[in-house]
């Protein structure tokens, strides 16, 4: 009998009834305040209870201010969503990471960092980006709201089985070119959809290279290629993160988990319904033009013109977005001026990704006309952060330091682009209206965007850093 890919073994290990669909056990269930007040109004029209709150986990980080909060939440839908958060967690028994809580951030962040986040678990939020938990192993995608109140009255997940693809990634990351520039090229091979229906594993020397900070980076945005999740093999680098994290297993416990998660790894005899390959030695620092993560180029190369794409879908797709983002073809991205920078979301807001920036931000001063803020994904990080000095370095640069939250990833709260305002922003979505109505979102990694901050264009960010 052929292997079995690591997708497989994860999904077999947690059927408990059914073929396709199947019903599967949930390990985690992670909660946020904007899609889960209708599952907690379902539960209580039907009288139920949540099943398993010790293994249900909810913090606030969409509608959170991220300056002042002292002051409460005057954003008047957010706050109804947050109060509705606190007392369904108080009634059902559920640990919330609240706003005066030191561990609160984006749902995304700080699983992973308390060690929530294990390999071989299957987890679940109302949040698309839920696979980036599939950085340590697991098997983790986002839920509708009515499955949402489904995996808290029962603890499972009705789920149709998707395929397995693979995208090798060979070589080795030249230098200056960041985890965010691998997974923007690697969308952009195979397409805003090219991962549908399917669960992709990201394998390669390129891969085992990363850190865990960039390997969810890569995960994070696997949606963005249209994929139901994406997974990396856990490894070395993964146990030693995890380790004395304070949700992770201790003394004999560990050893234990330890066995079971080396097992957990794609065997050499199993067979990808798909398989996509990437030179990672050929990648280079990339900028989005367009409004899907798949319209994007390389900072050396320029905005395509719509007619060199052969299929009419894409064609036409580049025709409307060169109009909403109010580009000519031709133009090279180092002459794209920005007036906005938005560092931050669940894909770049960990402190790897702010040392990054700091780097390229240090002892310089962001342009004139340009509003660039800094948001940490967590509480945890800003406070490490702090204790490394990098909020000193951005605020005498001109950026504005703030409390962690979704911010301008999806414009919420003051936190928004405006009409026709250019953002260079390190998150991972760039669709009309993302980041506000009428804005005009180019995706970048940190470091790219502390340079356009300062330069106030886009710039080769290989010419800044030091080697």
């Amino acid at each position: 009998m052929a292997g079995q890919t690591l997708f497989q073994k994860v999904w077999d290990s947690h059927v408990v009834t059914g073929t396709d669909p199947s019903l599967l056990y949930v390990d985690l269930q992670l909660v946020h305040e904007v899609t889960s007040p209708q599952a907690f109004a379902g539960l209580a029209q039907s009288n139920r209870r949540v099943r398993r709150p010790d293994l249900t986990l909810a913090t606030i980080d969409h509608g959170v201010p991220t300056t002042d909060r002292h002051l409460g939440i005057r954003d008047r839908l957010s706050k109804t969503q947050i109060d509705a958060l606190r007392a369904n967690c108080a009634t059902h028994g559920i640990t919330l990471f609240d706003l005066d809580d030191p561990r609160q951030g984006i749902v995304h962040v700080i699983a992973p960092e308390q060690g929530l986040t294990q390999p071989g678990m299957l987890i679940v939020c109302g949040d698309s980006h839920t696979s980036t938990h599939g950085a340590f192993g697991a098997l983790a995608f986002g839920i509708g709201t009515s499955e949402v109140e489904h995996v808290l009255a029962t603890q499972t997940i009705w789920q149709s089985r998707p395929g397995s693809m693979a995208i090798e990634i060979d070589g080795q990351l030249p230098w200056g070119v960041s985890a965010k520039d691998l997974i923007l090229g690697a969308i952009t091979a195979i397409g805003v959809s090219g991962g549908g229906k399917h669960v992709i594993e990201y394998r390669g020397a390129a891969v085992e290279a990363l850190t865990m900070e960039e390997r969810m980076t890569v995960c994070n945005m696997t949606i963005e290629a249209g994929a139901r999740a994406g997974m990396i093999a856990p490894d070395e680098t993964t146990f030693a993160y995890l380790k004395d994290r304070p949700f992770a297993p201790q003394g004999q416990d560990w050893d234990l988990a330890l066995e079971a998660w080396t097992t957990m790894r794609t065997d050499p005899d199993a067979v990808f319904d798909a398989t996509h390959h990437v030179d990672a030695s050929r990648l280079v620092p990339h900028v989005s033009w367009g409004v899907n993560p798949a319209q994007t180029v390389g900072i050396d190369g320029e905005v395509p013109h719509p007619e060199t794409f052969t299929d009419h879908l894409q064609r036409d797709s580049a025709v409307r977005a060169l109009q909403y983002m109010d580009l000519d073809p031709g133009t090279p991205m180092t002459d794209i001026v920005i007036d906005h920078v938005f560092i931050g979301s669940c894909a770049n807001g960990r402190l790897e990704d702010l040392r990054a920036a700091a780097r390229v931000a240090e002892g310089k001063s962001v342009k004139n006309g340009v509003s660039a803020i800094v948001v940490p994904g967590s509480m945890q990080v800003k406070a490490q952060a702090e204790a490394e000095g990098l909020d000193r370095i951005f605020t005498s640069a001109g950026f504005e330091w703030r409390d962690a939250g979704c911010s301008s990833c999806l414009a919420m709260n003051p936190d928004v682009i405006p009409p026709g305002g250019r953002c260079a922003s390190t998150s991972n979505r760039n669709y009309e209206g993302r980041q506000g109505r009428g804005a005009r979102t180019h995706l970048v990694s940190p470091a790219m965007a502390a340079a356009s901050a300062i330069t106030g264009h886009f710039v080769d960010v290989r010419e800044w850093e030091p080697r």
